[in-house]
């Protein structure tokens, strides 16, 4: 059974592992191997967002709803991640950074029940290509809103700092388009 604050002491616990990253990727595993109590804890998401499961220096623990048909620009994380998806699908392309350029590197869906770990390096783009909510839990090893990063214009792909209230704006976006279909 999925309790959150259990998920988040087996996180805390788990850092303290020769492989905290491997670690805990098995707990984001086990919890969602049962999307439904991860529902009943969280919530059955209604909105795009991210919700601030836990935070400290050393790990943050995100739920993240993405919603119907929403993209994210290229980024990176500067930490290891975990995600794990409870609902829906997260399709995630994959980037190599070069000395001038950022190029396609590959592509991994993650369905529910799907978890994947992410090294520090990594670049990633996300979208939900679902006419529903996509809704997963993020684990980062390290304090995600403090540690400056970088995101790639998905056209030019040319870097620049990641821009927070750019991601804020695309989660309104989305809910916007939720109201709507709702008023339909």
């Amino acid at each position: 059974m999925f309790e959150k604050e259990r998920f988040i002491d087996e996180c805390r616990t788990a850092l303290a592992d020769s492989d905290a990253h491997g670690a805990i990727n098995e707990i984001v595993k086990k919890a969602v191997s049962e999307p439904g109590q991860v529902i009943g804890a969280l919530g059955e998401p209604q909105w795009a967002g991210a919700d601030t499961i836990y935070r400290s220096p050393d790990l943050t623990i995100l739920n993240i709803s993405w919603g119907p048909n929403m993209d994210i620009h290229p980024h990176n994380h500067l930490m290891w991640a975990v995600i794990g998806v409870y609902g829906g699908r997260e399709d995630n392309t994959f980037y190599r950074r070069s000395e001038d350029a950022l190029t396609e590197h590959g592509i991994k869906t993650l369905d529910t029940k799907d978890t994947a770990p992410l090294g520090e390096t990594i670049i990633h783009s996300v979208s939900n290509p679902l006419d529903k909510i996509t809704a997963a839990i993020h684990v980062y090893g390290g304090d995600f809103f403090e540690t400056p990063r970088s995101e790639w214009d998905p056209k030019t792909l040319e870097e620049h700092p990641y821009d927070v209230e750019h991601t804020m704006r695309l989660f309104e976006e989305s809910n916007e388009r939720l109201r709507e279909l709702a008023r339909e």
